[in-house]
């Protein structure tokens, strides 16, 4: 059975609560304008065509950069990316936190994009289909 994947996001980390701060700075860098939540907790910018977006994200942890790889087979893609030496950290709601073998953290998500499944890769058996 085959799977596709692809970065959907690029997640900015914000060590915070308050995300005012980081959106005033990353949309006049970006030149975006800022589309803040409900909750406070995530930051997306419009005028953004295609994949992969970027989005600001309140978090506990040290500031960073991490990617979501959307894919329509999250088990698949986690069980193939282990193989590749990457471990798994944790399931968090609706995704799977993984670290790649150099440390970076990155997420896997489902199908996030409204182009899905776009230029996406597909794979079989843990290989390129």
């Amino acid at each position: 059975m085959t799977h596709k994947s692809r970065i959907s996001v690029v997640c900015i980390d914000c060590k915070t609560d308050d995300l005012t701060e980081a959106t005033a700075f990353w949309s006049a860098m970006l030149g975006k304008k800022a589309e803040p939540d409900e909750e406070g907790k995530y930051v997306a910018f419009d005028g953004h065509t295609g994949h992969p977006k970027v989005l600001l994200q309140a978090v506990d942890h040290e500031p960073r950069v991490h990617l979501d790889i959307e894919t329509d087979d999250k088990e698949a893609e986690c069980a193939r990316l282990k193989g590749l030496g990457a471990t798994e950290v944790a399931r968090l709601e609706n995704w799977i936190v993984m670290e790649a073998p150099t440390g970076h953290r990155f997420c896997l998500v489902g199908p996030q994009g409204e182009d899905w499944p776009g230029d996406a890769a597909e794979f079989e058996g843990g290989e390129p289909a």
